[in-house]
Order: structure tokens, then sequence, then C-alpha cells
């Protein structure tokens, strides 16, 4: 006789063994039709799911974070359906969820098409009217290898006999289509209602470019078609956002074959980059930072020795020359802690923090890269701060204050905050492990900020706190960290004199603001869609004349500009003005400012913001004060 809590605390008693659709039933005829899903002591399971004892569960529907992810997996299995019921000589390999999604792979004798995937398409509507049960089953790995070696399914045969013989391996089937699968699944494939295969790409086998090439389609389910219109929508403008259209269109940035990885940034694009880093220079002089530059090149022992070279070995370039092996740093830690360790420090000079715009290189897949967003090379704002351990709280809190300021100046008002913790492979005890998750965990408690755990998730030598931004497409990305590190500092033999006069080894916290400057550009550039606040355009105000007339006028007017400290240029060619003003409009430049023979007998000029509209006549003092005050804002938004 199972007693049932759920998640408002009330309890259900049952005479016997119940299903989680009967539970769901017993609560409501309602929730018995929506249910996807449930969940058993915390633990997904189909609705089929027999519970037998006391324990706690919930009902999953489309309204949950859950039921999405088991909408998005029975949506894949009900595209894999409906291209071997399309195609009856694909073979289907892996199927997995991803953001906000799904994609399957599959081997075809020729690349699919977007005619392919609109009948793909036609065929899961077709199999969603059907309505058909989802089962799941056991067989051993003998039995099922038999099984898919009769279906022709080769790639399913090699997946099942890298699996350990003794496991009974799970599978769901729904009317003529079965895959292997841990699930769990919606209840029949009548409950898919909103999705839409969106592009295919190809995939190598097991993601090894020795093996054969593979057709990955993708796609997206949603719990209702509502918010599946919405993301399209989202998808939509993201593309016409894409940083590399634009980086092009406003002439920012390039990349090339020459240097894959690596950015060829243009004056425009320049201009942002140092506007930001002089930025982020002041909030870092503010707050007690010591700016510093380390070398680019730097021997592999050291590499060695603080355990890079093992974890990140395959990521790093190397240099061999006077029978010496180098590498180009791929982070700027261990460099810091060698600045750290000139000279003895005492208890009284902590905390040391020690700032510098490193640049790095990390061998990344060639496959990988993207634009600007995913590089080779590229600049963090990275800092370490060297502490007592009595002082990591404050340290953690202060950076954090700091750390919301920034994005704000940005435009960023939701910060999401994640806790990553131990990974399997890592350095320093369990209890030094404690320790650290314990104190980065209480730091956030004290600011009253909620945040997710993600287990596993830290780095090699500490766990680490994550602040991810939401963008005006509510795109999540992450930027920001804040590391505990009691493992590296000895490693390289930093210390310093105790109040008792003995040696101690710092506490190392490594914490980033931005990020890579290259990403957190790209970021800005999709999220303003290229039109920068006026603190961050390149070019702040562009002053058109109308006729030769008032050239020398024009110029009087940019040079006053550019003496207040505006970044401002002039457009004197021989165009008409209508045309002039198209151009610079489209050029995203905020301000625009015109001179005809009115303005230079009365000494003033006509203004006009990147909107259209029409900021009347003033004179150069006063427009000098309103993009200042614009300026000041920053990108802070009310």
């Amino acid at each position: 006789m199972p007693a049932i809590t759920l998640p408002d605390g009330s309890q259900k008693q049952f005479d016997s063994p119940v299903s989680i659709h009967q539970i769901a039933e017993s609560i409501g005829p309602g929730l018995a039709k929506a249910a996807l899903a449930g969940k058993v002591a915390g633990e997904l399971v189909d609705t089929s799911y027999v519970v037998d004892s006391d324990t706690e569960i919930s009902i999953i529907t489309n309204k949950d974070a859950d039921g999405l992810e088991v909408l998005r997996h029975s949506c894949a299995h009900l595209m894999a359906q409906a291209v071997q019921r399309t195609f009856p000589s694909a073979q289907v390999t892996i199927g997995p969820v991803i953001d906000d999604g799904f994609f399957y792979d599959f081997a075809y004798e020729r690349p699919f098409t977007p005619e392919d995937l609109q009948a793909i398409e036609k065929e899961m509507e077709k199999i969603t009217k059907e309505d058909i049960a989802v089962t799941r089953s056991l067989m051993s790995r003998t039995e099922a290898i038999e099984f898919f070696k009769q279906k022709g399914e080769g790639y399913k045969v090699q997946i099942l006999e890298s699996i350990p013989s003794e496991e009974d391996l799970s599978f769901y089937s729904q009317g003529d289509f079965t895959d292997l699968c841990r699930g769990p699944h919606i209840p029949s494939t009548g409950k898919l209602q909103a999705f839409k295969l969106t592009k295919v790409a190809g995939a190598y086998w097991r993601g090894d470019s020795n093996n054969e090439m593979l057709q990955r389609i993708y796609g997206t389910a949603w719990g209702d078609k509502k918010s599946l219109k919405q993301y399209l929508h989202r998808i939509e403008e993201a593309e016409k956002r894409d940083h590399r259209k634009l980086g092009k269109k406003f002439n920012l940035f390039h990349t090339q074959e020459e240097a894959p990885g690596m950015v060829f940034w243009h004056p425009k694009g320049w201009s942002i980059y140092q506007t930001i880093e002089t930025y982020i220079r002041g909030v870092q002089q503010k707050h007690g930072y010591a700016e510093i530059k380390t070398p680019q090149v730097v021997d592999m022992s050291l590499w060695e020795k603080s355990g890079h070279a093992d974890k990140f070995g395959d990521g790093m370039f190397s240099i061999q020359t006077d029978n010496r092996l180098y590498a180009l740093k791929p982070m700027n830690c261990p460099c810091h802690v060698q600045v750290f360790n000139q000279g003895l420090k005492s208890y009284r000079d902590l905390p040391i923090r020690l700032a510098e715009f490193g640049c790095c290189h990390r061998n990344e897949p060639s496959g990988t890269l993207q634009g600007i967003m995913r590089v080779r090379g590229f600049t963090q704002d990275d800092g370490h701060i060297f502490c007592a351990e009595s002082q990591v709280q404050d340290e953690v809190i202060d950076f954090i204050n700091v750390l919301e300021d920034v994005y704000a100046d940005f435009g960023f008002k939701e910060i999401i905050v994640k806790l990553s913790t131990r990974p399997e492979q890592r350095v320093g005890s369990d209890e030094v492990w404690d320790k650290a998750e314990q104190t980065l965990a209480q730091a956030l408690e004290t600011k009253g900020l909620s945040y997710d755990i993600l287990p596993g998730e830290g780095a090699f030598y500490g766990p680490k706190i994550e602040f991810s931004l939401k963008d005006c497409l509510e795109r999540v990305w992450q930027c920001g960290t804040m590391q505990v590190d009691f493992s590296m500092p000895g490693r390289l033999d930093a210390q310093y004199v105790a109040e008792d006069g003995s040696r101690q080894v710092p506490v190392m916290l490594h914490r980033a603001m931005l990020g890579s400057f290259e990403r957190f550009i790209g970021i800005l550039i999709e999220n303003y869609a290229g039109e920068m606040p006026a603190w961050l355009a390149p070019v702040q105000a562009v002053v058109l004349n109308i006729t030769d007339s008032q050239s020398e006028y024009v110029n009087g007017v940019c040079n006053a500009l550019k003496n207040n400290g505006f970044r401002v240029e002039s457009d004197l060619r021989n165009e008409k003005i209508g045309f002039k003003i198209r151009e610079h409009t489209i050029q995203r430049v905020p301000y625009l400012v015109v001179v005809g023979d009115r303005e230079v007998e009365n000494g003033q000029i006509a203004v006009r913001a990147r909107n259209g509209d029409d900021l009347g006549v003033m004179s150069i003092e006063e427009f000098s004060t309103l993009l200042t005050s614009e300026v000041e804002k920053m990108g802070r938004v009310a």
C-alpha cells in the first residue's frame, strides 16, 4: 500500500502498486491527459512506471523544464521513425537532446536536401496523428545485437558492442520503430504537437574525421505552438544579428584561412575593443588591482608543474627551440604566480590583486571555430587575487558587487549564477574541495543570490561561480567567473609570512568579468544588432555639409567635438544630403550633425538621432552636453 507524497506536501494512499498515469488520474483527468512523465524520488520515469513503495512523486507536463526535455527526446525518435519511413535504407545512429532541441545522425547514400526535410516533417505530422503508443522493453546485449543485425542497423550494432555484456538494455518502440534508449519518453506520439526541423549538416561517425560522414538533422520541439512560434522568431532575429554578418556590414573585423581562429580587427572594431579595455582598466584600478604583463611563450616545465600540461596539453600550441620545449600560454594564472613570487610577501600585503589583459592561445578544433565567438587567439580581462583564507569571503562578495555594476553598464540586467563543483579529474584533497565549495556557496548566500549547482563542472584546481548574461533575445551567455584555488599556489611555491612568523600558502582567486574580449564583443554586437550605445560606438557623431560652402565650418565643428573627447568624423563628399543621412543611419551612427548656410550664419548645428528623431538646432556646446550625458549613461537601461 504505497503512500505517495505530492509536491505540495499532500499525500495519497493506494491499496496496491500504482503507475504514474494512475496517480495523475487520481488527481484529475486534466492532469492525466497532460502528463508526459513522472519524477519519483528525483528521478524521471515514464508514465507507465509502477510505484510500489512510499515515495515522493511529481507529475511532469509540458509546462516543466523536465517535460520539455522529454518532449525533445521523444521528438528525436519521432524524426528518426519518419526518416526511415520516408527513406527506408537510412540507418539510425545517435540522437541526443541539445539546447532548445535535438538532433539525430543518419547514414544515407546522399546528403539530405531542404526538400527532404519537408517530406520528413510531413511524415512526422502523420505519425503524431496516428497517436502510436510508446512502450519500453528490456533486452540483453546479445539479443539486441541480433535484433539490429536483422534490421540492417550496422551502426547500432557497433554501439551495442561497446557496451558491457552484463547489462540489460532498455529500448523504446513506437509502431515499426525501435531504438536503444534510457528514456523516459512520452506515452504516445500524439503528445508531440509543436516541432520543426531546422537544418541538416554533415557529422563524422563518433566525431572522428577518420570515420565516414553522416547526415545530421537538427530540430526543435516545444510544449505548444505559441512557444514554437516565439522560438522560431528568436532564431530568425538571431540570424539577422549574426556578429559575422554585422562585423562585415559595419567594417569591424574579419577572419581568414591564413590565420584560423584569429581576428583581424579593423579600425572601428578596434575602437570598440579599446573603449572596453579602457573602461575595464579603470574599474580594476578603482578596486585595487595592479596591472601587469606576462610573457606569451613559457617553458613547458611551468605548465607541467601547474598541472595544465596534463589537463590541456592537447590544446596547447608548442614551440621547440634551443633544445627546449615552450608553449604559447593558454591561460595567465601560472605566470601571475611567478609575479607574486618575486620578493617575500607578508600577511600585511594581502590581498594582492593582479590584473592583465592577457593574450592566450588554445588549439581549438577547426570545426568549432565561429567568427569571434570561438577563436584560437583571444584576450581575457584576467585577474588573480592572492589572499589569506580569512579574506576569501569578502573578496568574493566585493567581486560580485563590482560585476553587477559592470554588467549594468553594458546594458545587461539579468545575471544567471551557477556554482560548478569538483570534477572527477582534479588536484587537491576532498577536504580542501569541501572548504572551497562551501566558501563560494556562502558568498552567494550572503549576497542573497539564487544559483544552480553544476556538478562536476569545476576547474581541475578548484570550484567556480559562473556568471551568465541574458541578452535581448533571451539567449544566455556565460561570461564572468570566480574560482577559489587552494592548490595551484602551493604547486608553484607561492607563500607569505603569516602573523605568527610561519610560512603560509595564499589562497588564489581566479576571476574574470567579461571573459574573452573577442567573445564579449561578439555578444554585444548581436545584443545591440550593431547599434552600439553612444559610449561604445566607434563613431559617435558624423558632421555633414549640404554644399561645399559649409566645409570650413564643418571642420571647425568636428575639431571642437574631438577636442571635447568625442569620436567624430566629417562627411564632405559631393553627395545629396539625403543620401549621406541614409548611409550613416544604416551604419548606426548615434548622431548626425547637419550644417547648412543657416547653421553657419547662426553658429549652430542641426542634430538628428539615428532613430530618425529630429532633435532641432542647437549650439556646439549644447550638443556636447547632450552627447556627454548619453555617453555617461553608458548602456544602462531604466
